[in-house]
């Protein structure tokens, strides 16, 4: 035999997390309890109060928890939807098959942008192919600094006709006794193509040097004879742009953690990714090494801070654009960079000469 009073108690507090607020049956529930509590007047057993406790703060516990994995699957949705989805559903009305999901005004202000550029974009390439005219985008950088990101928007809406792709693999058995620049040679634009570099020549003067891939004349005979050779592709109407994508250590560890877990980008993590932390500071001198002997006032370099790899995107294609010219360009004033992403190849030199030597982690 249970203690009555006992069982009465808990019959209470079983009823209250049963019906839960207002409703019908609970009320009934109550009434029942108030004539019990008439006939036997009952205080609640030790341990009782303790129970009904516990009971009320797991629930709560177990609301909040659900409240966070809501949170992080709207995050997570954010983060997986197609690029241009908020932007072209935004003025769609509630519907049974639709699913509603949170996404930051960031993103929204983002695509928005991007789409805006990217018809910026078909407009000067239909000028390129109108004047016959050959456009070289050359991209370096650290790894998983977003070079690959950026190409991809550019030519995402371009005509591929006009628009090429190159990177090159590491160099055959035969290609390491030619001259070095043959390869590239033989992917340079013709006229009415615009030709980006994902990665170029410019590999001889920080990854070889720094990997052991070359030796120290072969790199000191690439900085002397760079500068001279993009003279002579200017000279002979070909339009160089030259960026370097700059990330920040940290920011590389977390891309390349990423890049591991993600079985979409495990493609993208090499042997000679894994060494660029530790590495990190051979790099930095090598980039300044570079950027002194071949940034030139008719070939400069654009450095692209990509920490922020939307706002590198967005700066570096406004850069491209308002340096050429196309029909129904947009006021320059919407295609002006942000000081603090897009830094010159002079800018990015004077402060690399005074912080090299001071201990100062400087931008990759």
């Amino acid at each position: 035999m249970g203690d009555p009073s006992r069982d009465l108690w808990k019959d209470r507090i079983d009823n209250t997390f049963v019906y839960g607020k207002g409703g019908s049956v609970a009320k009934k529930e109550k009434t029942k309890n108030k004539k019990k509590s008439k006939e036997v007047e009952v205080s609640p057993p030790e341990g009782i109060e303790e129970e009904g406790a516990k009971k009320k703060a797991n629930v709560s516990e177990h609301d909040k928890k659900e409240k966070k994995k809501g949170k992080k699957k709207d995050k997570k949705r954010e983060d997986g939807l197609k690029e241009h989805t908020a932007t072209s559903l935004i003025d769609k009305k509630k519907g049974k098959n639709r699913q509603a999901i949170w996404v930051s005004k960031f993103t929204l202000k983002y695509e928005e942008e991007l789409q805006k550029l990217q018809i910026e974009l078909l407009k000067w390439q239909k000028h390129v192919i109108t004047k016959e005219q050959k456009v070289l985008l050359i991209f370096e950088g650290r790894d998983a600094a977003g070079k690959g990101g950026t190409i991809k928007r550019i030519v995402e809406h371009l005509n591929p006709r006009g628009a090429r792709i190159v990177a090159l693999p590491k160099p055959s058995d035969r290609e390491r006794t030619q001259w070095y620049f043959q390869r590239y040679f033989q992917q340079l634009p013709s006229g009415g193509e615009i030709v980006l570099f994902d990665r170029s020549w410019y590999n001889r003067a920080m990854v070889e040097p720094t990997m052991g891939f070359c030796t120290d004349e072969e790199h000191k005979r690439f900085l002397k004879d760079v500068p001279l050779i993009e003279e002579i592709l200017i000279k002979n109407g070909i339009f160089l742009f030259k960026f370097f994508f700059s990330v920040s250590k940290e920011q590389q560890m977390r891309r390349f953690k990423s890049r591991m877990k993600d079985p979409l980008k495990q493609y993208k993590i090499s042997p000679v990714d894994m060494e660029a932390q530790e590495k990190w500071d051979d790099y930095t001198v090598r980039k300044f090494q570079m950027l002194n002997e071949t940034n030139r006032t008719i070939s400069p370099w654009a450095i692209i801070r990509s920490d922020n790899k939307k706002k590198a995107r967005l700066n570096c294609i406004k850069y491209i654009l308002s340096k050429v010219e196309y029909d129904n360009k947009i006021p320059s004033k919407e295609l002006q960079v942000d000081p603090e992403v897009v830094v010159s190849g002079i800018e990015e030199i004077k402060f690399m000469e005074d912080h090299l030597m001071t201990g100062m982690e400087l931008p990759g």
